[in-house]
C-alpha cells in the first residue's frame, strides 16, 4: 500500500500517524512528497493533499472547514487516523490486548496522548518547552545539517513508536486493573471492603465504575510481609477520606498499635489516618471491620 504525507519540515502528529498506520497496515510504502500527481495516486494520504475524505482515504486537515471532534476541538492527522486506525493498530502494539478492554485501551490513549497531539498542532493547547509535540520537532535537521528530512522523520518515528507502545501498553495495564477490582468488588462480603490479591492501580476502577459504598480497599505489599488498608478518598486527587482510620490508632506502630486496634500482628497506622497495615490478609481485613464499627471521622 502506498502511503504519503508530506515532505519536509514534520511535527508530531505526521510523524505518529504515521507510527500508527505502520501498525494497523502492517508493511506500508511511506513516501513524503508535495507532488500532486503522486498524492493523486496514493492509496492513503494524510497531512497533506488538502482533501478530507475518510472514504478516500484522505486525511488532511489544513483547509478552512476542518475536520473536527464532536466537542470541537479540531484535529490533526494523527487524531483522524487513531480515529479510524487506532482500533486495528492497538493488536500489534499491545500483542496481548483482550478483546474486552481495547476499546478502553484506545478511549484512553485517545483522551490523552492523542488530543495533546491535536491541541499543539492546531495552536489551541499549551505547549510547554518538555511537551510532546516539541521533542518530535527537535528531531528536525537544524539550519546547518546536512541530514535529509526523510532520514530525521525515520528516526523521529522510531523514537514516537517507543512513546506510543509505552503508552498504550500503561493504559492496557490500568484497563486490566480496573477489571479485576471491578471483580473483587462483586466478590466482597462487604461492598464497603474490597479485597485485591495483589497490589495494582485501583483508584479509577472506584471513581469510575461506580463503586460508591466502598470505604477501605485491602492489598498486600509488593515485597510481602504486610498487607494495607487504605482509606478511599471522596474524589479523585483528594487527600480527604471517605471514612478516615480511627484517630486513637493514628500515629501508632507495632505492639501499641496492635493493642489500640485490637489486633495481634498490628503494623502501623499513618498518622493522617488514611493507611494502616498488619502482618496478615485477615487482621488487615479486621482492621478495615472494625473502623467502619467505630464509624469515626468520617468526611464531609
Amino acid at each position: 500500500m502506498k502511503v504519503v504525507t508530506h515532505s519536509g519540515r514534520f511535527h508530531a502528529d505526521d510523524v505518529f500517524a504515521s507510527v500508527v498506520l505502520q501498525a494497523a497496515l502492517g508493511p506500508i510504502d511511506l513516501v513524503r512528497t508535495r507532488d500532486a500527481r503522486i498524492i493523486g495516486e496514493a492509496d492513503l494520504v494524510f497531512d497533506v493533499g488538502g482533501v478530507y475524505d475518510p472514504e478516500a482515504r484522505r486525511y488532511d486537515h489544513h483547509m478552512r472547514d476542518l475536520p473536527r471532534r464532536a466537542d470541537g476541538t479540531p484535529y490533526s492527522s494523527v487524531g483522524l487516523v487513531w480515529r479510524d486506525y487506532g482500533r486495528d493498530a492497538l493488536p500489534q502494539l499491545v500483542p496481548d490486548i483482550e478483546a474486552e478492554t481495547l476499546e478502553t485501551v484506545w478511549q484512553e490513549i485517545d483522551n490523552d496522548l492523542i488530543l495533546s497531539i491535536d491541541q499543539a498542532d492546531n495552536g489551541i493547547g499549551p505547549v510547554s518547552p518538555g511537551h510532546l509535540a516539541l521533542l518530535v520537532e527537535a528531531f528536525n535537521p537544524t539550519w546547518d545539517s546536512t541530514k535529509p528530512y526523510d532520514t530525521a522523520f525515520g528516526e523521529a518515528a522510531e523514537t514516537a513508536r517507543g512513546v506510543l507502545v509505552r503508552a498504550c501498553r500503561q493504559a492496557h495495564a490500568s484497563a486490566r486493573a480496573a477489571v479485576l477490582v471491578l471483580a473483587a468488588a462483586r466478590q466482597a462480603r462487604d461492598p464497603r471492603i474490597v479485597v485485591l490479591d495483589r497490589k495494582l492501580p485501583w483508584e479509577k476502577a472506584v471513581y469510575e465504575g461506580g463503586l460508591d459504598e466502598v470505604l477501605f480497599v485491602i492489598y498486600p505489599g509488593e515485597e510481602g510481609g504486610a498487607w494495607y488498608c487504605r482509606a478511599v478518598p471522596p474524589e479523585p486527587n483528594s487527600f480527604g477520606q471517605r471514612l478516615s482510620l480511627p484517630e486513637t490508632w493514628r500515629g501508632l506502630q507495632d505492639e501499641a498499635f496492635s493493642k489500640a486496634a485490637g489486633i495481634e500482628d498490628g503494623v502501623f497506622c499513618h498518622p493522617s489516618g488514611f493507611i494502616c497495615g498488619a502482618r496478615s490478609r485477615a487482621s488487615t481485613v479486621e482492621l478495615a471491620e472494625r473502623a467502619i464499627a467505630l464509624g469515626a471521622g468520617r468526611a464531609g
